[in-house]
């Protein structure tokens, strides 16, 4: 069976400036994989490229077989892959309902679907007792909540998330990002999470994939990582 994400000789950047250097990574299904790294080491970079978001980039990127590479978002997205981006990502000026909706438009015709909105507000209370509030209107742990919803309602079932702890509470920390995307992963989920939050991404992830100035400097499992203080210091700033 190929790799659920197979990514090799990746070139990447934006605004000419180059980010990624001949990245080559694989995921398998059922993976999760922290992905870790300073602040500009390339991982906002590695998660939008991989949806042809970003306008510069070379190199094969395959997903559940199919090489994507030059394929426009919304095609590579019908494979089964979701992005939860970096700021979550939801309409502020719609309802939570309303966001749900959306999400759930292209996939509803599905006789299979795995989610629907009434399973997300079965599933997920919070969001249902917030179903008619203005997404705006929401804590920051609310909107990470919607945004992980919103990419569940794709019928996704390989994910990643770009910095999902950003900017919440250790309770919403806890409670979203621990707790969700936990069961996520003992559903069988791969998902791929992009962190600054080493100690969160680490109780999540069985495997750790760290970049360093656009190039991979550390891929392996989790436990390797932890016990290693140099390599979190020489390449994390820890």
């Amino acid at each position: 069976m190929p790799p659920y994400l197979s990514v090799s000789g990746l070139d990447a950047g934006y605004d000419g400036v180059r980010v990624l250097y001949s990245l080559d990574v694989e995921l398998a299904r059922g993976e999760t994989v922290a992905l870790l790294g300073r602040n500009g080491a390339g991982k906002s970079t590695l998660c939008t490229a991989l949806f042809g978001l970003e306008p510069q980039v070379s190199g094969r990127i395959a997903i559940k077989g199919r090489d994507v590479s030059g394929w426009p978002g919304h095609r590579i997205a019908r494979l089964g892959v979701a992005l939860v981006p970096k700021g979550r990502g939801v309409y502020a000026n719609l309802t939570v309902d309303e966001n749900l909706r959306m999400a759930a438009l292209w996939s509803r015709r599905r006789s299979n679907r795995r989610w629907t909105t009434e399973r997300i507000y079965d599933d997920i209370p919070r969001l249902a007792q917030r179903r008619s509030l203005s997404s705006g209107a929401l804590s920051g742990g609310e909107r990470q909540l919607l945004a992980i919803a919103r990419a569940l309602l794709t019928q996704a079932d390989f994910i990643v998330l770009d910095e999902p702890s950003e900017g919440l509470s250790p309770k919403a920390i806890e409670d979203v990002i621990i707790g969700t995307l936990g069961r996520l992963r003992d559903e069988g989920y791969t998902l791929l999470i992009a962190e600054q939050n080493m100690a969160m991404a680490l109780r999540l992830a069985g495997r750790v994939l760290v970049l360093d100035h656009g190039r991979v400097a550390f891929d392996g499992p989790s436990s390797v990582f932890m016990a290693d203080k140099d390599l979190q210091r020489g390449h994390l700033g820890l």
